[in-house]
């Protein structure tokens, strides 16, 4: 299959992704986290706060601060067991347990690793990976790869108030395994994900975050001794004390041209000893075939991108003004206890006018730092929010695109859509009947692939779940929940909002109401 063909059915015609005689080997599935063998280690304090509270700026950063932000953003944080029906009778019941972290992936796999890159004083300086299952940092390489991560890097020699980096790479057996080749869709979701909770904790806790798409992939690869068959890296986040730092278009690169086989050739080969449980690993080839294809060999690469804000919001003639409400705020670490995706447990009610503003103004009007436009980037010019609305305070029944300048939604067809989007659910685990709201994250067709090739898959399902989970911690701050789905049929939803004739897509859908609590155990793993 070539990759033009796999991207198009990954999205449009799921079913011809995966053989139709797939079958999950449960009993060899991997660990969800990934485990080194006779490395030094650090441990890392359990002693997480439950509160974020600004730290001083004057300060330098500890290794304890770096600590909390991993836990906050991907470590295990809750145990729990939930009764899963296998018929009528009590004895049918089985129980499933597992182990919670804050951020949602798809079947619960969490296919990500986090790798960071530090000095402190007390630690040495050095490549470190993130044991989630023991919260502490495993020493991978040590040494000073500053100029290093400056060549592989787009405009990484901006080191200024720069105290760690965060490497977010993609292990692909531990979702290829349950899902086959459409776990790559997945893959990209999931780090989004954890990239959106990275910004959010960072911010939180007095850090300025900067997120990295393009980079030398086999020079980073290579830095932290990844098999590339097996796991990549997808996105780079520095983090600094200097919140007014701006980047802007200086790349070193664009004097001297790096290629990843001369950086490669710097440095010696990792050969660690690892363990993921699984006895039989099956082959991927296309997610190998797909991911070489992405990568970046020399920083002429790099590319910038021009925004466009003005090819939006063209549909619709009717426009509905929403409240403009005041700045919104919210504990986020007790939005993240309370944080997880109802599925059965939906119950209709009534969203009034003041939380569906909220919820749309807070996900969509908001910058990031990041390599892509080289400023603080408003992912709006590379995103949109569509949904589909029943029972809202003040808002007839039908579908809307939502325009976070004037604050407007832009009707574009009247009527009650639950059924049409509960039949277009291809594993019915959530009865959209009982959602009030039904968003989906609308992006371009062509994922830019003109101005980033292959990688603009990647990056573009990246940005579409830093969204989503910044959908799901509003919607829980107002008392709702959200749950992803990719089981879905983007065709009947891009008709529905009549985007598909318009060169874009829905690229996740995310229903988000009122639930009732799930019957289940959980313990809280924080000391």
């Amino acid at each position: 299959m070539d990759l033009e063909t796999f991207l198009h059915d990954l999205h449009f015609n799921t079913e011809k992704v995966t053989p139709p005689d797939w079958q999950v080997d449960w009993e060899d599935a991997p660990l969800p986290y990934k485990l080194y063998r006779g490395l030094p280690v650090v441990p890392l304090s359990g002693d997480v706060p439950l509160l974020f509270e600004k730290r001083e700026t004057h300060l330098k950063p500890s290794l304890a601060e770096l600590g909390h932000f991993l836990w906050y953003v991907y470590g295990l944080t809750q145990y729990c067991q939930s009764p899963l029906n296998n018929g009528m009778n009590e004895k049918d019941v089985s129980f499933v347990q597992s182990m919670r972290r804050f951020v949602p992936s798809g079947g619960a796999l969490y296919p990500n690793e986090i790798y960071v890159y530090v000095n402190f004083e007390d630690v040495p300086q050095g490549i470190y990976h993130y044991d989630v299952a023991h919260h502490r940092l495993v020493l991978v390489r040590e040494g000073d790869y500053d100029f290093y991560l400056a060549r592989s890097i787009k405009n990484g020699n901006d080191t200024s108030g720069r105290f760690c980096t965060i490497f977010i790479s993609t292990v692909f057996w531990k979702n290829f395994y349950k899902y086959n080749n459409f776990s790559y869709r997945l893959q990209g979701l999931d780090a989004g994900v954890l990239i959106g909770q990275s910004i959010e904790v960072a911010n939180r806790m007095g850090f300025s975050s900067r997120v990295c798409y393009q980079f030398l992939d086999r020079a980073l690869n290579h830095l932290l001794g990844l098999s590339e068959q097996d796991e990549s890296v997808y996105a780079v986040i520095s983090l600094s004390t200097d919140e007014s730092i701006n980047y802007i278009d200086k790349d070193i690169n664009k004097k001297e041209v790096a290629s990843a086989t001369e950086l490669c050739g710097e440095l010696p080969l990792l050969e660690h000893t690892l363990y993921n449980r699984s006895k039989r690993v099956i082959p991927f080839p296309t997610l190998n075939k797909v991911n070489e294809a992405s990568m970046y060999e020399t920083t002429k690469s790099f590319v910038k991108l021009k925004s466009n804000h003005n090819a939006r919001h063209s549909l619709g003639t009717e426009m509905i003004l929403l409240p403009f409400m005041e700045d919104f705020s919210y504990d986020l670490a007790s939005v993240c206890r309370k944080r997880h995706s109802p599925d059965l447990d939906f119950m209709i009610g009534k969203v009034n006018q003041t939380q569906l503003s909220t919820l749309l103004k807070e996900t969509l009007t908001f910058s990031y730092q990041n390599d892509l436009d080289e400023t603080y980037g408003n992912i709006e010019s590379r995103m949109s929010l569509y949904g589909s609305f029943y029972n809202v305070e003040r808002i007839p029944n039908g579908t809307y695109s939502y325009n976070s300048n004037t604050h407007t939604l832009r009707t574009i067809n009247m009527g009650d859509y639950r059924e049409l989007l509960q039949n277009g659910l291809t594993m019915p685990t959530v009865n959209l009947y009982q959602v009030p709201l039904c968003l989906h994250v609308v992006g371009e067709r062509d994922y830019l692939k003109e101005q980033l090739g292959y990688r603009g898959y990647r990056i573009q399902q990246m940005e579409a779940g830093i969204l989503v989970q910044r959908l799901l911690l509003v919607s829980v701050a107002l008392g709702m929940g959200g749950h992803p789905l990719l089981g879905f049929d983007a065709n009947n939803c891009d008709q529905v909002y009549r985007i598909d004739s318009k060169g874009k897509t829905c690229l996740i859908q995310i229903p988000i109401g009122p639930y009732r609590p799930r019957a289940w155990l959980k313990g809280s793993l924080q000391s």
